[in-house]
């Protein structure tokens, strides 16, 4: 008897009123940052809820909204991106999905620096067999490498001054 209660109470404490949470998606990682002063922080957690975030989670993130720059945020279930940003930028604020590039050129990004192999790989502290193999296709980088190569693409001084500070 004791089970059913509690099974009961969980049950009513997921359902949240006005809320329709979405069926089927998969998993994503957002930032978010304020484009109003303001931000519709009552719908945006709306809109994080119906993707499986928990009340209290939501709460924190629009919280955190509202005296950070940006605030990064994991939705258990995202059936549409263009969806949920949508929703988000209509209450005032951006939602960025966060993901590690799929490929990456290592050797563009190698040539538009205008480095040498050997440089490239000393200045960003890469092996440089490694930085060999990934420019012949003979592996391709994991998750953390394309990563770090989409840094050095971007801002590769702001990676050097992080592997050079004492």
């Amino acid at each position: 008897m004791m089970n059913s209660s509690l099974k009961e109470l969980f049950a009513r404490a997921e359902r949240i009123p006005g809320v329709a949470r979405v069926t089927s998606g998969s998993p994503a990682v957002y930032a978010l940052r304020r484009t109003r002063r303001s931000p519709g922080t009552v719908r945006i957690a709306q809109a994080l809820m119906r993707r499986h975030v928990s009340v209290k989670q939501a709460h924190t993130t629009v919280t955190d909204l509202l005296v950070e720059p940006s605030v990064i945020v994991e939705l258990p279930m995202l059936e549409d991106a263009k969806t949920f940003e949508g929703e988000v930028e209509a209450n005032g604020a951006r939602a960025t999905r966060i993901e590690a590039p799929e490929e990456v050129d290592v050797k563009t990004i190698r040539e538009t620096l205008g480095l040498s192999q050997e440089a490239f790989a000393h200045r960003f502290g890469l092996d440089l067999a490694t930085v060999r193999n990934w420019e012949q296709k003979r592996s391709r980088p994991d998750t953390a490498a394309r990563v770090l190569l989409r840094t050095i693409e971007k801002e590769p001084d702001a990676v050097t001054r992080a592997l050079t500070a004492a």
